[in-house]
């Protein structure tokens, strides 16, 4: 066997490439795509994306008078505070408004000379009667407010499973059922997701876990979307993960009734031509001409996303904002180079399309090697029935759902088929921690529901004709 191709990881941004950026560490996340009129609003002031073209992942910006510029991290922070013996504490302090002698008229006429968000938080300080008594920490706190206000950073991030499922479930987690970063790692995981792995996956959060299994993969195996119904279900949250031109052919989409059709019938090439004939439809009308039956919570509106065309994908946590997906169309997408030159994105490849013959046809000898099944709004028993016969022997295969009984109840189900072994529902748990020099502590807020995951290992299943 040949070894897997390397894979392009870009380390800058280039033009036409999508970036998540972090607004004042995580107090505003937005995905935008690098078109050249591409801006961002911070605060009251617009700001060209031009300045981030060509920059490392991972820089950071601060808000001048022309716009993003480029800053070094900032050495002297709340993580640096040594741990000492405090005298000060803050009891004698009065919030009374009356602390602070620079006025808002003296700050506007400061912004008016064109001074910098960092000399006015300096101002500020040296203009408080009460910074002095404050604690070490509170200092610190009182700093970084300032700073948030007025000199706001802008960090520069790669898109990602894990950023991308964080946003989402940041501030919309309806529209990816309700999963959390460590349910989609730990699914990718129980279905043993791997190298040269063939999966087949039903997708009906938006495309999330379609990518999630593509960028794993790494540009080999293939991943296989199926649907429901005669038209596809959304999967453009893919577009956000600036996957290499290899990684996206070898994302399909094909439906459920070809698959099972195929596995009946054995003739790939008439199985691909019936679906070719009953999905040449209008594309503004695939999405509200669907007999799909998808969830009221998850679904993404594809009315919405024809709507927005021209507008980035925006995930505000100050205000619900979501330019859904991108979907400037491929007029935004151009051809999209990695640092060493080689195509990242080109214009004309879009994940989705429909399998060849011949790859229907080793699926139906060989089988897919693993299943993934995130489809909150559906029937999950009558689903995984319909999917499982499509595995090989010794597949293992990983169900998602935001409620226990659905997957109870296709729990027994298997059990009682017989089609399964290695049955488990599992809840994952996840704690998030403050790691700081004596302020080290669980979150004071954090989400304490992750989901259920039921996973299992296919086999044979007996003939129910000889008695066993």
């Amino acid at each position: 066997m040949a070894p897997p191709p390397t894979p392009v990881i870009p380390r800058e941004a280039w033009e036409g490439c999508s970036v998540l950026l972090d607004i004042n560490d995580g107090d505003r996340l937005a995905f935008f795509r690098l078109t050249p009129g591409a801006t961002v609003k911070i605060g009251d002031k617009s700001c060209s994306l031009q300045p981030l073209v060509g920059r490392p992942f991972g820089s950071l910006f601060r808000v001048g008078p022309s716009g993003l510029v480029p800053c070094a991290p900032s050495q002297d922070d709340g993580a640096h505070v040594q741990a000492q013996a405090e005298t000060r504490d803050n009891r004698s302090l009065v919030d009374n408004n009356t602390a602070q002698t620079l006025s808002s008229e003296d700050i506007e006429a400061m912004k008016r000379e064109g001074a910098s968000g960092d000399v006015i938080v300096e101002a500020l300080i040296a203009n408080s009667s009460t910074f002095g008594n404050k604690t070490v920490f509170s200092q610190e706190k009182y700093k970084l407010k300032k700073q948030k206000k007025y000199a706001p950073k802008v960090l520069l991030r790669c898109p990602s499973t894990r950023s991308i499922c964080e946003t989402y479930f940041k501030k919309y987690p309806a529209r990816i059922g309700f999963m959390r970063v460590d349910t989609l790692s730990l699914m990718l995981s129980m279905a043993n997701v791997g190298a040269y792995s063939d999966v087949l996956v039903v997708d009906m959060v938006g495309g999330l876990v379609a990518g999630a299994v593509a960028e794993r993969l790494g540009g080999t195996g293939y991943v296989c979307s199926s649907y429901l119904g005669s038209a596809s279900s959304s999967i453009d949250i893919i577009r956000m993960y600036n996957l290499s031109g290899d990684m996206t052919s070898r994302i399909f989409q094909a439906r459920l009734s070809d698959l099972c059709s195929l596995q009946n019938s054995g003739d790939a090439s008439s199985v691909i031509s019936d679906s070719i004939q009953g999905e040449v439809v209008e594309p503004g009308t695939v999405q509200n001409g669907s007999t799909l039956a998808q969830p009221v919570d998850t679904a993404l509106s594809d009315e919405n996303m024809q709507s927005t065309a021209a507008q980035p994908v925006d995930i505000e946590v100050a205000e619900p904002a979501m330019d859904e997906h991108l979907s400037q169309g491929d007029n935004s997408l151009l051809d999209c180079k990695g640092s060493n030159g080689t195509s990242i994105a080109p214009k004309s490849l879009r994940a989705g399309k429909a399998p060849s013959p011949e790859r229907m046809k080793y699926w139906k000898e060989h089988g897919f090697s693993s299943l993934i099944v995130a489809a909150p709004g559906h029937e999950v028993e009558s689903l995984v029935a319909d999917l499982l016969p499509l595995l090989s022997y010794s597949a293992p295969f990983a169900i998602y759902h935001q409620h226990l009984q659905p997957l109870a109840t296709c729990m027994h189900s298997l059990q009682v088929s017989k089609m399964a072994i290695g049955l488990q529902i599992m809840e994952p748990w996840l704690r998030e921690y403050q790691v700081l020099p004596s302020r080290t502590h669980p979150h004071m807020q954090m989400n304490a529901f992750g989901g259920y995951i039921l996973s299992g290992i296919r086999i044979h299943s007996p003939d129910p004709g000889n008695g066993e």
